[in-house]
């Protein structure tokens, strides 16, 4: 039988690209063409930069950077999804400083961990995340940094900076310390490169058919890839604009979608199911949307088919993880509706792909079940400071193992089934918290749900479900929906015995 391999096919190489070098292109390719959209609520505040003015912007940022740091220096970047944390960020790629960026919803004991372990030696700020106040959680702190920066006077600090000679930026050269949220210990720093972050966010964009003239609306944090990554680093490549969402709200969100005519979005699968069930949403003109991507996290297949269905659109699935820069499989737009339901896509290009058995480390046959390795220049180089876990993640060969339980069928598409981690052994059967959660998600009355695994003492684990009613539905006890007979193990029956959960018996 056909083993559970994918070589990646011809292709043009991938090119040697850094931050900077994108920017420039950009500007030099389109200088007038809109770049960036600050997209807050107040249409009457939304600034807009073109590509030769954002590349002014990183320039000077590069500039006043090197006041207080040196090449291979790192800036932890604490903020809101400001066009200021987008400025900042190519700054530091010019400048050749390395970015940390962290969640602005850190509180104290986080941001110390990632300060310390990571050495930044500088900080850029927001005032305030949701009643936070981060200036006072940093002078708390009590840490030596070279300087602190706020966004809000970003402008007033790079307006007049001096010229001065940038360093050579190499792609090759650390772009980034991406912090991992793991499931177990502390977080861990992905070491990403100019060349991986720049290419795969180009490569994920292509196969996605964004092109010139494009208004991408992205809503996803600039702390995660998807932000700071595929959104910021992508949208030049291809020539696209890049609207930055503030905050997520979903009356914003859908406001933006029609006022600034997307043609490409994204998010998780709650933002889109949030922007779908919102009552704005039957009132808004979204014509001109052509394409949803949605990734981060599981998207069950009756979500896929609903995006197509309610907002007429193209849907792609993009599947990955932080150490892969983040990109490691996609649906294209035009693949069969069953594919783009049921499966993450074929791998990207430039990457490589197998299925192997987790104890044994065979590569198993097309269409069973095992851990995804995967293998590609573009993945990081490791996990910064932890050679151990690095060593544990990245093999001899290069494999990267990502966790993640898949199948692939002969044609390279990938099935994820679930978590190495997450598996549930019950009564010694292994049973995947993924294929029962997509059953549950097939009936109306829920709309967002979670599958996980808890101790029992007669069958060693037991299952335990966490529902979302949509707006208006009824999940009271006696009322909440029965799972289908498929959703259930031999000898066992899923009841339900509250409104918010459901446990096998």
């Amino acid at each position: 039988m056909t083993e559970a391999v994918w070589s990646p096919p011809p292709a043009p190489p991938l090119r040697r690209t850094t931050i900077p070098q994108v920017i420039r292109t950009a500007a030099e390719r389109d200088p007038d063409g809109v770049s960036l959209v600050a997209g807050v609520a107040d249409a009457t505040a939304r600034r807009r930069w073109t590509h030769a003015e954002l590349l002014g912007c990183a320039e000077r940022t590069a500039w006043r950077l090197l006041d207080h740091l040196e090449p291979g220096d790192r800036l932890a970047i604490w903020a809101a999804n400001e066009p200021e944390w987008v400025i900042t960020m190519l700054g530091a790629a010019f400048a050749g400083v390395v970015v940390v960026p962290m969640n602005p919803a850190f509180r104290r004991n986080e941001v110390a961990d990632i300060l310390q372990r990571s050495g930044c030696r500088g900080l850029v700020r927001s005032d305030e995340h949701r009643g936070a106040d981060l200036g006072a959680i940093v002078a708390d702190l009590g840490f030596d940094l070279r300087f602190e920066w706020r966004t809000a006077e970003i402008f007033d600090l790079i307006d007049g900076a001096p010229p001065r000679q940038l360093p050579p930026v190499a792609p090759e050269d650390l772009a980034m310390v991406q912090f991992t949220s793991g499931t177990t210990g502390l977080p861990k720093g992905a070491r990403l490169h100019h060349l991986g972050v720049t290419n795969d966010a180009r490569l994920m964009l292509e196969r996605l058919e964004v092109g010139d003239g494009d208004v991408f609306v992205n809503p996803n944090p600039m702390f995660h890839l998807g932000g700071c990554g595929l959104a910021t680093l992508g949208s030049p490549q291809v020539g696209a604009t890049h609207v930055l969402v503030h905050h997520f709200d979903p009356a914003l969100f859908l406001e933006l979608l029609e006022t600034e005519a997307a043609t490409v979005t994204g998010g998780v699968p709650t933002m889109l199911i949030a922007l779908m069930e919102h009552p704005d949403f039957v009132d808004r003109d979204l014509s001109r949307l052509r394409t949803i991507s949605s990734g981060g996290s599981v998207v069950p297949a009756d979500l896929v088919r609903r995006i197509e269905r309610e907002l007429g659109v193209r849907y792609s699935t993009m599947f990955g993880q932080t150490e892969a820069a983040p990109g490691i499989t996609q649906t294209r737009p035009d693949d069969a509706p069953e594919d783009k339901a049921e499966t993450v896509g074929v791998p990207l290009e430039h990457v490589e792909v197998k299925i192997v058995d987790p104890e044994s480390g065979d590569v198993v046959v097309a269409g069973a079940t095992g851990e995804l390795l995967a293998r590609s220049p573009m993945f990081m180089d490791g996990y910064d400071g932890m050679p151990e876990a690095t060593a544990a993640t990245i093999d001899g060969d290069g494999w990267l193992h990502t966790g993640d339980l898949c199948t692939m069928d002969e044609r390279g598409f990938v099935r994820v089934v679930g978590r190495l981690k997450e598996m549930v052994t019950r009564g010694g059967e292994n049973i995947y918290p993924r294929e029962i959660e997509d059953v549950l998600f097939e009936h109306s009355s829920v709309s967002e749900v979670a599958v996980v695994g808890v101790p029992d003492d007669h069958y060693g684990e037991q299952l335990i479900a966490f529902l979302r009613p949509p707006p208006g539905g009824d999940m009271r006890p006696g009322r909440a929906p029965r799972v289908p007979d498929r959703a259930e193990s031999p000898g066992t029956r899923c009841q339900p015995t509250g409104w918010s959960w459901i446990r096998s018996r």
